[in-house]
């Protein structure tokens, strides 16, 4: 169902031209009509007002049942400071956040992870942006899991592309779960997003391009 605050969402990726409709290539390889890419969030203003969507979705969630975020690397580093800091401000829950380098530094305080240091028995929420094929996080797991005996609860993203992962009839996130035993939240779906475009007269054109790349990439 496309609530208030969905559409609400899926209006504030239109206007930070996050969300975009066109001919894109996925980094899985595969194409589609629509495309999100959280690296065009540019200013404050923005930052702060992903952060508190995301943060209101932790509180509903998990509360303050986790003892550390991570945001891997890149663009879930931005994400992970700004939800930090929104659930600080809006809620009081008042965590610590880290994040990956791609490249492991040899000099300074060395190593591939900077931020909070896991510890045994940490219970960890993953802040990314979307899941397509899944191909992010089985990167992401063994980053966390090599920092220590942590247990990764739940991952939070923008969007769910709701797409089928490496196991037929399965999408990335149904494996996400099923592999890793994590909890997936979206804002909003590929669903909502279609919903969304059917409201509005002026993308009557990219509903055929947007029920062609469902009926041919997810699984609902």
């Amino acid at each position: 169902m496309l609530t208030a605050s969905k559409k609400e969402f899926i209006e504030f990726m239109m206007h930070a031209d996050v969300l975009r409709f066109g001919d894109f290539i996925t980094k899985s390889g595969r194409k589609t009509p629509y495309f999100v890419n959280t690296g065009n969030y540019k200013t404050g203003l923005q930052n702060s007002r992903l952060g508190e969507f995301y943060a209101a979705m932790v509180k509903e969630t998990v509360d303050d049942n986790f003892e550390a975020m991570f945001g891997p690397a890149y663009k879930g580093i931005p994400l992970a400071t700004s939800v930090a800091g929104a659930l600080a401000r809006n809620y009081g829950i008042d965590k610590p956040f880290f994040f990956n380098r791609k490249e492991i530094k040899d000099h300074g305080e060395g190593g591939s992870i900077v931020g909070y240091k896991p510890v045994d028995g940490d219970r960890i929420i993953i802040i990314e942006d979307v899941i397509t094929a899944g191909t992010a996080i089985r990167e992401t797991m063994p980053v966390l899991l090599g920092c220590a005996n942590v247990k990764v609860t739940d991952m939070f993203i923008s969007v769910n592309r709701c797409e089928v992962g490496t196991v037929p009839g399965k999408t990335a996130v149904m494996e996400v779960g099923e592999t890793f035993g994590i909890r997936v939240h979206a804002l909003v779906t590929v669903q909502d997003i279609r919903a969304y475009l059917a409201d509005k007269a002026e993308f009557a054109h990219l509903l055929p391009l947007m029920d062609a790349y469902m009926q041919q990439y997810c699984v609902f």
